[in-house]
């Protein structure tokens, strides 16, 4: 499993303002060149190639694809809200092994685990809820949010 290390088992990095500002730079485009994010920020291409996989190394950043779900032929996407009777984190870890599920997160509030899923269509999306989140063993109930319309949806960090 391809588990993050929470928050309180490692040390948050302290960025500077270099780091800030080479990490909106790739968040414009992960593609930039280092050459061009360099003269940005007043570093060598070296210099940012360097910081680039200390932070990478690190966590801090992630540079990937990301698709529109569409145009690959994923047609349904929405939101899960997930009510656990027990412990919280095996069921969430289940959820995170699942293929058409993108996002898990274990919340505070009236549901205990939020999470995404992007499937091919509206069978699919039944088979997922029906099939293999509801028979989880601790799983007590399930909200299924569909998404009809995507207005917003950035990656951008705003570092100020």
């Amino acid at each position: 499993m391809n588990r993050k290390a929470r928050p309180s088992e490692r040390p948050a990095p302290q960025l500077d303002e270099l780091s800030r500002k080479i990490i909106e730079q790739l968040q414009e485009d992960g593609r930039r060149p280092y050459a061009t994010i360099g003269k940005a920020v007043g570093l060598s291409e070296a210099a940012v190639r360097q910081r680039v996989q200390r932070l990478s190394e690190s966590g801090v950043i992630q540079i990937v694809a990301v698709t529109d779900p569409l145009q690959v032929g994923m047609f349904r996407q929405a939101m899960i809200t997930i009510t656990v009777d027990g412990p919280i984190e095996p069921v969430a870890e289940a959820l995170a092994e699942m293929n058409d599920i993108d996002y898990v997160v274990i919340a505070v509030g009236r549901f205990d685990i939020i999470c995404e899923a992007v499937c091919e269509d509206d069978a699919a999306l039944l088979d997922l809820i029906s099939n293999r989140i509801r028979t989880l063993p601790g799983v007590r109930s399930a909200e299924t949010l569909v998404y009809l319309k995507l207005i917003k949806q950035t990656y951008q960090w705003n570092s100020h």
